[in-house]
């Protein structure tokens, strides 16, 4: 897979006025706000897909719309790439620069502008992270309903460019569902607003085809988010099964049924035990997949909509049902499993994979994934959003073996080959970064990638932004 993570070759034009990029962005940004010197673009050169590293020529941290503007504007007239940075949680790789590139970070535009309770919309600067959007409301009522394990730390400018989920997008959707604005910088500086604080606006759907770009079609400086109503109440309940194909099946059925819990969310065994050593969340070591359904509503409606889960999941030889007692084993049961990919980092190095399956196709998937995972001689840990298909099976390798990775990439790419031939997709939510960029074609014709293709040059003509991600290197146009 090293072809299929290759890189633009740096533009040498580009390279040899780098002395001279510096000196004009210093002219532009203030001192505190641009980073050039060797040892400080090191946290720069990768993302949390942390295989690959390249440093950039330079760092531009820019505090407002108007200057994002001029460090567009200026890369622009001179052809220099330029790479959209929020948090670096990226998964994808979709944020790793190239030598020949200025970064944009997003991390100084991290204030909250506005609270607009009577229409429940919250405007934010791109850099503020996903959780300080609930907390700033909670005391009133309100939460922002996405949230991706990430959440402390991942930015809405990032979870706009992956239209990020979470283990709520069951019931509440993904970014693009609680999306109604945003400000966003274009490759030649123009500043644009598309949509707004109304729930709809007028025009085409510009705003949807934003959501998800992945920093290819501008930079996002800040963001109008919906904001929802803290339901009556919440319960989280554990089911545990047998094996991975008896819990997949039971999710299936459930959605079958028309019940849409809050959240459906997937451990198998190796999961569930890597994930209760590090939270002590009280999972059932004695099964091989885990289930964690959240209801919500009322007391008589949870009780209700509990009551018909629990009677599918016994047609499916359920072994364990708990509910949850308290607030504390709520938070308790959800730490383990936001905590998986770290947790799992414990233990071992991994690739995590973030297919999308029909639900029907779960069970069969599962099977495959094992099938192959161990075809390559490797391990898997397998969590993710079960109510979706959203998959994340974390292949577990050894990073210091050049052999042992290469396999684990292999193995990764035949699971998402599986994921698109199951009649699902390549991403989720994590994008396609440089990850999955040469899979494209086994999930597009060349047709519909000529389509995209042409939307993003729409934007971008000469393929500034971003350059390297989602589409195959070869057959591009001629930037």
């Amino acid at each position: 897979m090293s072809d299929a993570i290759s890189f633009l070759s740096p533009r040498a034009d580009v390279l040899a006025r780098r002395a001279h990029i510096v000196a004009d962005l210093t002219d532009l940004l203030p001192p505190e706000c641009l980073v050039h010197e060797a040892r400080e673009l090191v946290p720069f050169e990768t993302d949390a897909f942390v295989s690959y590293r390249r440093l950039p020529l330079a760092v531009a941290l820019p505090r407002t719309t108007a200057e994002v503007s001029a460090v567009m504007r200026y890369c622009n007239r001179y052809g220099i790439p330029v790479v959209p940075r929020g948090a670096g949680t990226s998964l994808s790789g979709g944020a790793i620069p190239q030598e020949d590139a200025v970064v944009i970070g997003l991390s100084k535009m991290n204030s909250i502008l506005e609270i607009d309770l009577p229409n429940r919309v919250a405007v934010v600067q791109a850099g503020v992270t996903n959780l300080n959007i609930s907390e700033s409301v909670s005391a009133d009522g309100f939460f922002y309903a996405p949230d991706p394990s990430s959440q402390l730390a991942c930015t809405i400018g990032g979870n706009i460019g992956m239209n990020s989920g979470g283990a709520h997008c069951l019931k509440y959707g993904v970014t693009t569902n609680n999306l109604l604005g945003v400000r966003m910088v274009l490759v030649d500086g123009t500043v644009i607003e598309l949509g707004g604080k109304a729930l709809d606006a007028a025009g085409y759907d510009l705003l949807g085809l934003v959501c998800g770009h992945e920093g290819q079609l501008g930079i996002v400086t800040e963001a109008t988010v919906r904001l929802i109503a803290k339901p009556e109440g919440a319960r989280p309940v554990l089911f545990g099964f047998e094996a991975s194909e008896e819990a997949g099946a039971c999710v299936a059925d459930v959605i079958a049924a028309g019940i849409v819990p809050v959240a459906i969310e997937f451990m198998d065994k190796p999961a569930i035990e890597i994930c209760e050593a590090f939270a002590h969340a009280g999972y059932p070591l004695d099964v091989g997949a885990l289930l964690i359904v959240e209801v919500e509503g009322s007391e008589a409606e949870m009780d209700a909509t509990l009551k018909d889960i629990v009677e599918i999941a016994r047609r499916h030889a359920v072994k364990t049902v708990r509910e949850c007692q308290s607030a504390t084993e709520a938070a308790l049961i959800w730490k383990g499993r936001k905590s998986a990919f770290g947790a799992t980092g414990r233990i071992a190095d991994y690739i995590c994979m973030d297919g999308t399956v029909p639900l029907s196709q779960l069970s069969h998937v599962l099977k495959r994934t094992a099938e192959i995972v161990d075809h390559y001689g490797l391990r898997v840990a397998n969590v993710f959003h079960a109510g979706d298909g959203n998959m994340h099976p974390l292949i577990l390798f050894n990073a210091n073996d050049p052999e042992d990775a290469a396999r684990a990439e292999a193995a990764g790419n035949d699971i998402l080959r599986l994921c698109v031939d199951a009649g699902g997709c390549l991403t989720g939510e994590h994008g396609v970064g440089i990850e999955k960029r040469d899979l494209m074609r086994h999930q597009y014709s060349e047709a519909d990638l000529a389509q995209q293709m042409a939307a993003r040059a729409a934007f971008d003509p000469g393929w500034l932004l971003n350059p390297s991600k989602v589409f195959p290197l070869e057959g591009r146009p001629a930037a």
